[in-house]
């Protein structure tokens, strides 16, 4: 693999899609998402590559590392480059449309075209004598990727059951290169994406220098123009021989290797689906007998693989593969059990070997019995009777939601029990304190449930809960809800009993078959208008007033004026008068003198 595809993230989350559901993580095997402000993210430490959250995810928002660009400057380079197709191709595609695989994989420029289940033949041998050689205990095929990946991260004490044999995709490789050279080139083709971190192994280096699924084999035919029916149909250039292309399907290893045919056979355990394989791995542990454990972490296998592009079910794939590995096994049985036949390339036996160790995907953290206590009382789980284990937030018990809180995988609020008890306080608070009169009565009209202001408004206690409403009030409005004349009524009543003057809302819950009624005490307003009105009046009498003794001073002061006037002007009149006359006697004479 290159170095950028290596440092690449193989399964991962387009938070532009992600919609808060939390079902990726009720998916998830091995819990490795991560939980933060509604968005699930894909922690690369902790995932096994199983796919399985990429099936499950509704809004496609979980994806897997593209590597179709890679694969075709592969080619575009100019060196030679071979393919390896896993034989659950048969799953996708029909059987015409098989046998035209060849020449259109030709046509991409792949000088080498071939099937696993080579690879796969060789790794049943391998593992038959391993077992074999090691008797009197249990063994856990490696075949599949992703169950390996589940041991070494979560089953460490499962390690030495593990066969430490490489899986058909690396011993088909080394194969592959056998053949060609070693300057060959690899890519695999198949429906796993555990496959692209099988080839990141720091161990294979080198050997897969590619995966695709056949969902992006299919977008390379699309954008190169490759029409499949347009392909003459060809073979491959090497046929596995037995019956290696069972191998997709559960049971289809030990069949190749001749280890059992028989489905009740004790010695072999054919498994898929992760809590099946989950509980035969737990359950291996101390065996001493000869026990075969062959593992697919797929249910029905590798047919329902996360980069299938089938949309059978798992039945129907499964018979197609059943039906081209029964079509093309008959001609090869024969050479089966030969183990020196030209068909195979003779691979050095510790070429298949592979040892597996332990990674832990993270550094064990302990948290203390009060911290968890602590984040159990945060979401009303103080008590073990609280503590629901209802697996909504997306893990089996609530005490393992608590750790992965501390551990910062998860958040509180993904507790839905706890949030929807939340709502209904947060309502509950609502109508307590709500200033208006709420009751609710049952299909009966009887009183249910009222809130303090209704107590408040009717004078009453919860003591009258159970009674009919006509206990407190006329019931003719509720009446006319139940006799489905309306759903909703909207009027004005006096409760004189009360000294109330309500308007009241009253509408019908069909579902619930209850009534509502809300009751809005509106003589306060009322009497305010009244204030209001008297206040109105009172101004209006009191301008009026100010406006008659305003008219009636500006009446006395023009008739003041009027007089005042007359006066001066008389006056006036008279010192003109005087002004103009000859003074006449001695006294007259005297004043003019004396003023003139």
């Amino acid at each position: 693999m290159s170095t950028d595809l290596k440092t690449r993230q193989v399964v991962f989350t387009d938070h532009a899609r992600c919609r808060d559901c939390y079902r990726c993580l009720r998916a998830c095997p091995v819990k490795a998402i991560q939980m933060h402000d509604g968005q699930a993210a894909v922690v690369e430490e902790r995932c096994i590559a199983c796919g399985t959250c990429i099936r499950e995810c509704p809004q496609q928002a979980k994806s897997y590392r593209r590597d179709l660009e890679p694969a075709a400057s592969l080619i575009e380079s100019g060196y030679q480059v071979a393919a390896s197709i896993a034989p659950s191709f048969a799953a996708v595609w029909n059987e015409w449309e098989r046998k035209c695989i060849p020449s259109a994989l030709r046509k991409l420029g792949f000088v080498h075209v071939s099937e696993t289940a080579i690879g796969a033949y060789e790794v049943a041998r391998a593992t038959r004598d391993y077992v074999n050689e090691n008797a009197g205990r249990a063994h856990i095929c490696t075949a599949c990727p992703a169950v390996v990946n589940y041991v070494e991260y979560y089953e460490p004490q499962a390690i030495g059951l593990l066969t430490p044999i490489v899986s058909p995709m690396i011993a088909h490789a080394r194969h592959i290169r056998g053949l060609l050279g070693a300057d060959v080139k690899v890519v695999f083709i198949g429906p796993c994406v555990a496959k692209k971190a099988e080839a990141d192994r720091p161990e294979y280096a080198g050997l897969v220098d590619c995966v695709l699924t056949f969902a992006e084999l299919t977008d390379w035919f699309q954008r190169t123009g490759i029409d499949l029916a347009k392909c003459e149909a060809s073979a491959f250039d090497e046929e596995p021989v037995g019956e290696s292309r069972y191998f997709p399907l559960p049971g289809g290893m030990a069949r190749t290797a001749a280890w059992s045919t028989d489905l009740l056979d004790t010695r072999c355990e054919a498994v898929s689906g992760f809590a099946s394989i989950r509980d035969a791995i737990q359950s291996a542990g101390g065996q001493s007998r000869d026990l075969l454990i062959e593992p697919l972490f797929c249910v029905q296998g590798c047919v329902c693989g996360p980069g299938g592009l089938s949309e059978a079910n798992a039945y129907e794939q499964k018979r197609r593969v059943l039906s081209y590995a029964g079509a093309t096994t008959s001609k090869n049985k024969s050479v089966a059990g030969n183990c020196t036949t030209e068909n195979i390339h003779e691979s050095n036996a510790n070429a298949l070997m592979n040892q597996y160790r332990p990674r832990c995907p993270l550094d064990p953290m302990a948290h203390s019995e009060e911290a968890i206590r602590s984040v159990l009382e945060k979401t009303g789980k103080a008590r073990k009777e609280d503590q629901l284990n209802c697996g909504a937030c997306g893990y089996l018990s609530c005490r393992a939601k608590a750790i992965a809180v501390l551990e910062g995988m998860a958040e509180p609020e993904m507790c839905i029990p706890h949030m929807r008890r939340l709502a209904e306080q947060r309502t509950d608070r609502i109508i307590e304190t709500s200033p208006n009169g709420i009751v609710i009565l049952d299909e009966r009209l009887k009183i249910m449930h009222m809130n303090a202001a209704f107590r408040r408004y009717f004078m009453c206690s919860d003591a009258v809960c159970g009674k009919h409403i006509s206990y407190l009030m006329d019931p003719a409005n509720f009446e006319r809800l139940v006799g489905g004349e309306e759903d909703r009524y909207e009027t004005t009543s006096r409760h004189k009993n009360y000294n109330l003057i309500c308007h009241q809302i009253l509408y019908r819950l069909p579902e619930e078959k209850q009534y509502v009624g809300i009751f809005v005490n509106i003589a306060p307003l009322l009497t305010n208008q009244k204030k209001l009105e008297q206040l109105r009046e009172q101004t209006t009498a009191q301008a009026r007033e100010l406006l008659e003794h305003q008219v009636k001073m500006a009446q006395e002061m023009a008739r003041f004026l009027g007089e005042s006037t007359a006066r001066g002007e008389e006056l006036v009149r008279n010192l003109l008068k005087l002004s103009t006359e000859q003074p006449s006697g001695e006294r007259d004479r005297w004043l003019w003198d004396t003023y003139t």
